[in-house]
């Protein structure tokens, strides 16, 4: 099932990031220790107790020129369109502004969930200062401190009872899910129309279990496939028609539910920051990836410019390494055909397991070939490894101390694991534990 998308809206200066931050905790820093991305901090993934959910602070949404109120008000339209639950939160230390009132009357336009926050109530002598709130309208106001973390526990107990409870569609296991990123420019619509032409056999047209999303059942070759498309990504509206950034927040709802992501990039207009952004959420999400380069019969090229593209493709895209690079034309159907055998190709990657036995001889090598580093006398010791997990390949190795593992050395035990196994098109993770 996807993620719940929790939103934070309010005026400026009521301490929406602040929040953000507290709830999102260490995640936002992981994120940004990425090779070759770099992030906004306006969306990122959130856990409550057995609650994960994704969450967005609106306080990072810029919106051009446009004046105070309007700002206010595109923050607050965009928080309705995306969110399951909105935190509603307005600053403790001044009474009711016409700029709260604003976002209250555009907030009863919509039926999802609203739960009020009172910022900045910094100590129990405080709690009088929610009562004005009332007038808002939405119920009981939640005394919080975004500055001591105060009162955030009862605030996401709130949020976690209004989570949407759905039934996710659940396929058999044979059925692979992709789906297709990039920003709105890229191609993907007539990608999708070029490589399936009239061998797509439309089983169903399922819709959204995740609210936005639309599956579409077919099989090809005797392997079923599901393609999980999101109207996000062809979002109509002033704010998503000036800037491509929002973009990545309907993406996540696919990406989520996908085994195989296909990041689509526009090979007229070149690599572009937004397109990094994207293909990190996949990355991240664990998801097996395929870069597929479209439009190329639009790029002006000789016999060297598919491996300068390659080139530079890896340089801004360190973290994807692993993933195969399609050049193809959706409007010509140039190379479309190479599509769906290489879907399969990393979509059973992502699935694989590899023996106990045969991954250390792999690592013993390894060790053999470049022994573990040293720290202050003391030199990593590798035990053993063993596969936990699959989607993506996970593998757990123990050792005497886990905080003598340098990155480095991690890095080159992945890279002799893809050596010895064929893991093109999936990240896999290594988790290193102490003995005991």
């Amino acid at each position: 099932m996807s993620k719940p998308v929790v939103a934070i809206v309010g005026r400026p200066n009521v301490g929406k990031s602040t929040i953000f931050n507290r709830i999102v905790g260490e995640r936002i820093s992981i994120v940004e220790d990425i090779p070759g991305v770099t992030r906004d901090r306006i969306y990122s993934s959130a856990d409550w107790l057995t609650h994960e959910f994704n969450i967005i602070d609106t306080g990072g949404i810029e919106i051009g020129d446009e004046p105070f109120l309007e700002q206010i008000r595109s923050q607050a339209e965009i928080a309705i369109e995306e969110a399951d639950v909105i935190i509603f939160l307005v600053n403790g230390r001044e009474s009711v502004t016409t700029a709260d009132e604003q976002v209250a009357k555009i907030l009863y336009k919509t039926k999802k969930p609203i739960v009020l926050a009172v910022n900045k109530i910094d100590n129990p002598d405080m709690r009088e200062m929610i009562y004005d709130f009332y007038s808002l309208g939405f119920g009981e106001p939640f005394p919080i401190s975004g500055s001591h973390g105060l009162g955030l526990g009862d605030l996401l107990d709130e949020v976690a009872k209004n989570f949407p409870q759905e039934d996710e569609e659940v396929y058999p296991d044979d059925v692979i899910k992709f789906s297709l990123i990039g920003r709105p420019n890229a191609g993907k619509s007539s990608l999708v129309n070029s490589f399936l032409g009239n061998d797509r056999v439309i089983v169903s047209e399922v819709a959204g279990t995740t609210r936005d999303a639309i599956d579409s059942p077919y099989e090809y070759d005797g392997q079923p496939y599901v393609i999980i498309d999101t109207a996000g990504m062809r979002k109509r509206g002033k704010i998503y028609e000036s800037t491509e950034k929002y973009s990545v927040l309907r993406a996540l709802r696919a990406i989520e539910r996908s085994d195989v992501v296909l990041v689509v990039l526009n090979g007229e207009e070149g690599i572009q920051e937004q397109d990094k952004k994207i293909a990190g959420y996949a990355h991240e999400a664990g998801k097996a990836v395929i870069i597929v380069v479209n439009k190329w019969d639009a790029v002006e090229k000789d016999e060297k410019t598919m491996n300068e593209y390659t080139k530079r493709i890896r340089e801004h895209f360190l973290f994807l390494d692993y993933a195969p690079i399609l050049f193809v034309s959706a409007k010509t159907k140039q190379r479309v055909h190479q599509i769906l055998p290489v879907i399969n190709r990393v979509s059973e990657n992502h699935s694989m397991r590899v023996q106990s036995s045969l991954l250390n001889e792999v690592i013993e090598d390894a060790v053999a070939r470049n022994p573990a580093p040293s720290d202050k006398g003391r030199r990593l010791r590798i035990y053993y490894a063993t596969q936990v997990a699959i989607k993506p390949p996970t593998f757990v190795v123990f050792v005497n101390d886990p905080e003598l593992m340098h990155f480095s050395y991690e890095r080159f035990l992945e890279n002799r694991i893809r050596e010895s196994f064929d893991f093109e098109g999936t990240p896999i993770r290594i988790i290193t534990r102490a003995r005991t």
